[in-house]
């Protein structure tokens, strides 16, 4: 193939929260960028992972799961949503498998777009060959899909038979970023986001969709990265959750995210990290666009 039949295009993953989009951005990238919890709603932003061959580029983009909007910060979350419909040139539908509900408004604007889907079904290796035919049907029905993938996203199964579809597909184009560059996003943010996925693996119930990360001071040095951030939340009441009695709460949310920070940039670090209440951050626009929400 010579230099004139260079592929490259957008590819965007999309569906319901908790059916493993994040985990699905990770296998297909070999990198781990986006965080991964049980929990629904953890990806809260648009994040790229850009995967090169000698002849293509892909530039994945990690999407928020389809809800309603409760409040501002997920109308937020939602416009990024529409923007990755907007600069997609394939669909990624996640679902898991028995899965049947979905957003009408998107599953609508997804059929209407003529935008080529790849639908991805999900956890195969729990259920059984019954079950993922049903689930075949039913969404080839709503979704009209041009391609239908079967996986285990956990376990790596089937992953390279999405990359061959999605290749095949990419329309003639030259590379949209450097070839050495894994992702838009800047170190800061996937620190901010290793530090929010402990809080969400740490404690329970409301806490974990109450906070949000700033990274204050991010300095390199030879021997170790120094780290500060504070850690935002809406009342003082999660304020004396997340600090925990005599401070051992937030001491072993500092230790793990650490670890994790660690491990990520390969280099010893120092984090601290200090506790602020600011009221009603998720239904204000300054304090979202402080924390980065908008496009």
């Amino acid at each position: 193939m010579d230099t004139q039949q260079h592929k490259a295009g957008f590819v965007s993953i999309l569906g319901n929260p908790n059916v493993g989009k994040s985990t699905l951005m990770n296998a297909l990238t070999g990198e781990r960028l986006s965080i991964i919890t049980s929990k629904a709603q953890t990806t809260r932003h648009r994040i790229m992972g850009i995967v090169n061959g000698e002849q293509f580029q892909i530039v994945y983009s990690d999407t928020p799961g389809l809800l309603t909007p409760n409040y501002k910060m997920q109308e937020y979350m939602m416009q990024y949503v529409e923007s990755a419909l907007r600069d997609s040139d394939i669909l990624l539908y996640l679902i898991e498998c028995g899965e049947t509900n979905y957003n009408e408004k998107i599953i609508n604007h997804v059929v209407k777009s003529k935008i080529p889907v790849i639908l991805i079904i999900n956890k195969i290796d729990l259920v059984t060959k019954e079950v993922i035919t049903v689930s075949q049907q039913h969404w080839k029905t709503v979704l009209q899909p041009l391609k239908t993938c079967c996986v285990s996203a956990l376990h790596g199964t089937n992953i390279d038979g999405i990359i061959k579809d999605i290749v095949d597909l990419l329309p003639v184009s030259p590379p949209y970023f450097s070839k050495d560059e894994l992702t838009d996003r800047p170190m800061r943010f996937f620190v901010s986001e290793i530090i929010r996925e402990k809080i969400l693996l740490q404690f329970k119930k409301e806490i974990p969709y109450s906070v949000e990360i700033e990274i204050t001071e991010y300095k390199e040095e030879k021997q170790i990265t120094r780290i500060s951030a504070n850690v935002f939340v809406e009342r003082d009441s999660q304020k004396a959750i997340i600090l925990g009695h005599k401070g051992a709460a937030i001491k072993e949310l500092g230790t793990n995210a650490r670890l994790s920070i660690e491990e990520f940039i390969a280099q010893k670090v120092y984090l601290s990290l200090s506790v602020k209440v600011q009221k009603n951050w998720r239904n204000n626009d300054l304090h979202l666009r402080r924390f980065g929400y908008g496009i």
